[in-house]
């Protein structure tokens, strides 16, 4: 399988589901990072040990400890990130982590509103915001012109649940925290777009399908696989076009 063109990624909830495939693949790739920054809460832990297992046998991976809900965390795991690539940039931000829970209208609470919002949005936010220095770097020594992965890249997993035309489609799963906060995300990537396109920093939301992992149930249509490789083949694929663009894993572009 063909890789991104990247010389460095950093992937974000990359202990288990789609973040771990996504770490999985991008090492077997015929083309593989030489920097590949696989982030979670507790890599020491036991949701750490596959990532642990992967990075015994691949020296180009290296696991960083990053909560995306917390400040200190996020500033630690840059700096660690910053010392790794010493004088070069982060071509690709995967921000993956997210949390999702069934609530409905009548039963969804200020907690799960307040936990959706921090974990999906803020998170996001300001994980971009600490890493921002090293994409900007890795844009700056690329001699490539246009927008690209290869280049310089925010990548924001979002859902097709976030989509407010297609509500009326979707509403069979109300999940009202989870829907809220992936539409402001999708609202999040807009901005970064159009604040970092001149700067050469590609900016896009990701839909990775209807995916049978912990977070989206075994009656889901697509296996963690199929999901992860049609997801690197779009980014290996996205330009200028996709700049603050909605896609799923396909590449098909979404309505907001």
């Amino acid at each position: 399988m063909a890789g991104l063109g990247a010389r460095s990624v950093l992937v974000t909830g990359a202990n288990r589901g789609i973040g771990l495939e996504l770490v999985r693949q991008l090492l077997g790739s015929s083309d593989p990072p030489q920097w590949l920054f696989a982030c979670c809460r507790d890599p020491d832990g036991e949701r750490g040990q596959q990532l642990r297992k992967l990075a015994s046998s691949h020296p180009n991976l290296t696991i960083v400890k990053l909560d995306a809900t917390n400040v200190a965390s996020i500033k630690e795991a840059a700096t660690c990130v910053k010392d790794h690539l010493k004088d070069s940039g982060l071509n690709v931000l995967i921000n993956n982590a997210g949390i999702f829970k069934e609530v409905t209208l009548e039963t969804v609470d200020l907690e799960d509103m307040e936990n959706g919002y921090k974990t999906n949005v803020t998170g996001p936010l300001l994980v971009s915001q600490a890493f921002l220095p090293l994409l900007r770097r890795a844009a700056q020594g690329s001699a490539q012109k246009g927008l690209s992965c290869s280049k310089a890249a925010i990548i924001n997993i979002s859902s097709l649940l976030s989509s407010i035309e297609l509500v009326p489609l979707t509403y069979v799963k109300p999940a009202i925290s989870y829907r809220c906060s992936k539409a402001a995300l999708n609202m999040l990537t807009k901005c970064q777009s159009l604040s970092y396109k001149e700067e050469g920093i590609l900016c896009t939301v990701v839909h990775p399908g209807w995916v049978k992992t912990d977070m989206g149930g075994q009656e889901a249509h697509l296996t963690v696989d199929e999901s992860v490789q049609g997801i690197l083949h779009v980014l290996s694929n996205l330009g200028d076009e996709y700049s603050g663009a909605f896609v799923d894993w396909k590449g098909k572009k979404l309505p907001w």
